[in-house]
């Protein structure tokens, strides 16, 4: 039988969030993707949800979903802190999952999830580091390996993710909720992308943190979407007050063979995209930027010349349908045989990888100090 016939019977934990509802959407254009059973917070939305995907199951009890008989792939799209749990019961039941980054509020909680699929061997876990697919990085990793810039020396990264003043308060915002703020939410792709291109993981970093962003309003239970959308007309008489989470960081990173640089990660509205490259990767030979924003890959040689060697579509964030291109095709192949780390595709290693370098930056900016960072055992 083709790894193509193997059905597939989904249950999304977080179903009505900022990230469950495009995910959602992108499932239910897989063939052979069934949503079964839905799991959110709010009745509401959670229904209209149900009516969207044809579910059989609505509930705002996440161990239904799981225990589900007709769920094999839970995809858990939940806040940070509720990711332990569900995965660990999810792979207890033997079920394939899908867990969103950061993988849980510490590398603790990461390694034991990790531990448990790894030890399960026949079930599959992808992880959403889909900034490894953006064309611009796509094109670099091409080059790097073609040893187009020679021996990679240093590499500067600005992750600069603007939000809106007049935005409201969200999980995203709380330390309960939120594993390190915008150093696991945007910093795991970063890292993980760095990683994947160079070959190399990080080994120690150096890393201010801080709120800046002024004070956000507070609305109570309201998703990303509904908190980007607010605006000053509907948060008059509101409470304000600063969020209790990082949203900007700097972090010096020293990787193996020596590789050094930095890295900004920021969802401040005061750092903007489009300015300067996104990602520089300094080698022997020539230099190598990727500006996202414009749709431009950039050589620089020793002479100071400089040449457009690639262009891809300016934004380089919309990537089309992941779940066809990669997340069920690859959850397939489990499905037919291969084992997870036969399979081309992020997973539970790389989102640890991506938490242990988190935890070490946030550490590091309490302590002021260079911190190493763990290895994957």
């Amino acid at each position: 039988m083709s790894s193509d016939n193997y059905s597939v019977g989904v249950g999304v934990l977080g179903a009505t969030g900022y990230i469950g509802e495009p995910y959602r959407a992108e499932m239910r254009e897989c063939d052979g993707v069934k949503m079964v059973a839905l799991c959110a917070r709010r009745k509401e939305p959670l229904q209209k949800a149900a009516d969207e995907d044809g579910a059989d199951l609505v509930t705002d009890n996440w161990r239904e979903v799981i225990d589900h008989p007709d769920v094999n792939y839970v995809v858990v799209g939940t806040p940070d802190a509720f990711h332990h749990e569900a995965v660990m019961a999810a792979a207890a039941a033997g079920k394939h999952v899908f867990c969103e980054k950061p993988l849980g509020m510490n590398s603790d909680e990461a390694r034991e999830m990790t531990k448990a699929y790894l030890d399960a061997k026949t079930l599959a876990h992808f992880v959403p580091l889909w900034t490894r697919w953006s064309p611009g990085f796509v094109a670099a990793k091409e080059l790097v390996q073609g040893g187009a810039i020679g021996d990679v020396k240093a590499v500067v990264y600005r992750w600069h993710n603007p939000r809106p003043l007049d935005m409201a308060l969200t999980w995203r915002d709380d330390p309960k909720l939120s594993s390190s703020g915008t150093i696991a939410d945007v910093g795991s792709h970063a890292y993980d992308t760095v990683r994947w291109i160079i070959g190399k993981d990080a080994v120690k970093v150096l890393a201010h943190a801080d709120t800046i962003t002024p004070a956000k309003f507070d609305l109570g239970n309201v998703n990303l979407s509904e908190a980007l959308e607010c605006g000053e007309t509907k948060i008059e008489g509101k409470e304000a007050r600063k969020g209790n989470t990082v949203d900007y960081a700097s972090i010096a990173w020293e990787f193996e063979n020596g590789i050094v640089g930095s890295i900004i990660l920021s969802h401040a509205p005061f750092l903007r995209r489009g300015l300067v490259p996104e990602l520089e990767l300094h080698g022997s030979e020539a230099s190598l930027t990727v500006d996202r924003f414009h749709g431009k890959v950039t050589l620089g040689k020793p002479d100071n010349s400089v040449e457009v060697i690639k262009e891809v579509s300016p934004g380089g964030f919309d990537i089309g349908n992941r779940f066809k291109k990669w997340v069920i095709p690859a959850l397939r192949e489990v499905m037919s045989g291969k084992s997870q780390l036969e399979v081309d595709s992020p997973n539970l290693i790389d989102g640890l990888k991506a938490q242990l370098f988190t935890d070490a930056s946030l550490e590091s900016s309490k302590l002021g100090e260079w911190v190493k960072v763990a290895t994957f055992d």
